[in-house]
């Protein structure tokens, strides 16, 4: 994650010794994907879920022992996702089990189902925030979802969490069919005092993949954060402060820092000394999955690499064995990165963005990440 109001506006956030600090590269953030199933029909799910019952997912005394593992191993953060995480009918008991380990937990969730009862309940439980997907404005959102009324019922889950006074955030995949609406996704969370927003560059994975043509192009990308540092930029000299990232594409970090040379070098010192402490992507060191039904992921969106099951050995054992070669080499990734990325003047910061992108599209995991949008002059040693 690249915050840009940290970085370019200098805020203070809660995660910071988690992104710049020396907790980053202690132990991961995990992604556990609670359930396969979705309420939803979301045309860039990276789970390529569906409204059914899956069989293989983890019991509740399994996902008890996950979290009892990683509490142990002292990841910091759970994330709970999915699927839709709200459709698992222990995720209560989960979350608080997590919570009483001493584990930050976070929820990731479409929003429709979060009524105040159980928004209730998650305050009570001690739930650190709820990150709610919002694509869009009504049909747009509606149409990333698949899903008519989807924005209204998702709005008022978002109402639900700010009233409660529960953190809440919203979460928008950016490519062609939704960047225009980024301005009035600032003027929504403006109007609907809503403290967070996190800008995601589209990973392709699940039926993502199937959206590869509708991806920013490079100039569209550097426009995009353009606007976005400018709108952060205007809610903070107007007294109206919000917490705003970029998220998953790390070329986001070279570019602000860029910018920031030109605007206000001493700033732009600093922020070089964040960014390189960052050290960008950490697939498969700083972050890690486990999915629906156990397999470990180096994140979220690669989920065609699995380095072993939950059900046969813990995490805290899966995730240090590094005679798994993928998992060695993610470990040093640096040493491993092809082509444009090798011999980038910002791969310390950047660390080669995703490969999974990378895979997806020239089929080669340690090459390019295509989203970079960097020029060659601009990654030039």
């Amino acid at each position: 994650m690249i915050s840009i109001s940290k970085l370019y506006c200098g805020a203070s956030e809660p995660l910071d010794m988690l992104r710049y600090g020396s907790e980053k590269h202690k132990r991961p953030v995990i992604v556990w994907n609670t359930t396969r199933r979705c309420n939803l029909k979301c045309i860039h799910c990276y789970s390529n879920s569906h409204n059914i019952r899956y069989s293989d997912e983890l019991t509740t005394e399994e996902a008890k022992h996950l979290i009892a593992d990683l509490a142990a191993f002292r990841s910091p953060v759970i994330l709970f996702s999915g699927g839709e995480p709200m459709l698992r009918e222990d995720l209560p008991e989960l979350v608080q089990l997590a919570v009483d380990h001493g584990m930050r937990a976070v929820i990731s969730t479409n929003g429709t189902l979060l009524t105040k009862e159980k928004v209730d309940s998650f305050k009570k439980i001690g739930v650190s925030y709820v990150g709610v997907s919002l694509d869009g404005i009504k049909a747009t959102h509606d149409m990333f979802r698949g899903v008519k009324g989807t924005f209204d019922s998702t709005l008022q889950g978002i109402r639900n969490c700010r009233d409660a006074g529960l953190k809440v955030g919203v979460r928008f995949t950016m490519n062609r069919k939704n960047s225009s609406d980024i301005p009035a996704m600032f003027e929504l969370i403006e109007k609907e005092e809503i403290p967070r927003a996190c800008f995601y560059h589209l990973v392709y994975s699940g039926r993502g993949s199937k959206l590869i043509d509708e991806d920013l192009s490079h100039e569209e990308a550097r426009g995009v954060i353009d606007m976005i540092m400018d709108r952060t930029r205007d809610l903070f000299e107007r007294g109206n402060p919000k917490e705003i990232l970029t998220v998953d594409n790390h070329a986001d970090g070279p570019y602000i820092y860029m910018r920031l040379c030109r605007e206000d070098p001493a700033r732009a010192r600093e922020v070089l000394s964040l960014l390189l402490a960052n050290e960008g992507n950490s697939s498969g060191s700083g972050i890690g999955c486990v999915s629906w039904n156990g397999e470990v992921h180096p994140d979220q969106f690669w989920r065609n690499i699995s380095f072993g099951n939950i059900k046969n050995r813990p995490f805290s054992e899966i995730w240090v064995d590094t005679s798994n070669e993928l998992m060695a080499q993610l470990k040093n990734k640096k040493l491993f990165i092809k082509g444009r990325c090798a011999t980038c003047r910002w791969l310390d910061m950047c660390g080669g963005n995703f490969r999974a992108r990378a895979e997806a599209v020239a089929g080669e995991i340690w090459a390019p990440d295509p989203a970079c949008y960097l020029t060659e002059e601009e990654i030039a040693r």
